[in-house]
């Protein structure tokens, strides 16, 4: 580790929270782009968000057990701390925040988090616990760290929506930033690093299908039959499985019958990686 603060000593790399409260004592209009390392393209749009728009910028990567519903997921799930942080030096990112599980989760809670049976919905009704841990260790970080401005991506929007419902009582202010994908249409995610090259070919295939049944929906009387119909199809393809493939209004998240100020949001797996998208 002492190899790796030497390297970057020009980024302050902040691994515990006394580190992180003597380095941002006197730091106004901090912003924050939560990770879970692994950066690609997209955590980079982030970071460059907030380095407009802020004074400085922190950046996070604490892959949270928490958040896992499936064990073998979390071990699988892509590191690479070395590269990272190359990228961010890049960046000249002026905060990395590594802290250990004993460190985010040092102080225990009194009250449980629980999100709402209307919002078991989506990810929330696959992914038992998924996002009571993500709220959990959101609020742990906004509390450590105190920023004024959160950057997050559009990709993961149930997740936007539930922290802005969840977090209201803190005064950091979550900005949304348009999801981006690769040439074929492929939403970028870390896990895409877990596909063969071929399986991130058929990811992009079935992504690029829905965008375009999403335009064709508007001349359909019955969307709901429509985007079943797809599902079906999709669940067909081998090595291939459809969790949802829905349209909900942005707003609050219900199921949609009319295009206007909503989104179809789709996850699916192919093998064991699992992927989501909304458009």
């Amino acid at each position: 580790m002492f190899y790796l603060l030497k390297s970057f000593i020009q980024m302050k790399i902040l691994l515990n929270n006394n580190d992180l409260n003597e380095a941002l004592e006197n730091v106004s209009n901090l912003g924050f782009v939560p990770t879970m390392g692994s950066l690609h393209k997209g955590h980079i749009s982030l970071i460059k968000q907030s380095k407009k728009k802020c004074n400085k910028t922190i950046v996070s990567i604490f892959v949270n057990p928490k958040q896992f519903n499936n064990k073998n997921d979390f071990k699988k799930y892509p590191r690479n701390r070395k590269k990272d942080l190359s990228i961010l030096k890049k960046l000249k990112v002026n905060y990395v925040y590594l802290p250990s599980v004993k460190e985010i989760y040092s102080v225990k809670r009194f009250s449980k988090i629980i999100i709402s049976k209307k919002d078991k919905i989506l990810c929330a009704k696959y992914r038992k616990g998924h996002f009571e841990g993500v709220i959990d260790v959101m609020e742990r970080l906004i509390e450590n760290i105190k920023p004024q401005k959160i950057f997050m991506g559009e990709k993961d929007f149930q997740q936007l929506y539930l922290l802005k419902r969840y977090l209201r009582k803190h005064s950091s202010k979550i900005i949304e930033c348009r999801t981006i994908r690769e040439r074929n249409k492929l939403a970028l995610s870390s896990r895409n690093s877990l596909l063969q090259k071929r399986e991130k070919n058929l990811a992009a295939k079935l992504i690029t299908n829905i965008m375009k049944l999403k335009r064709k929906l508007h001349m359909r009387s019955n969307i709901k039959k429509e985007l079943n119909k797809t599902g079906n199809e999709i669940n067909k393809l081998k090595n291939v499985k459809i969790e949802y493939l829905e349209l909900r209004n942005i707003k609050n998240l219900k199921i949609s019958n009319k295009l206007k100020n909503s989104k179809i949001f789709v996850s699916f797996y192919i093998n064991n990686v699992r992927l989501i998208d909304n458009f």
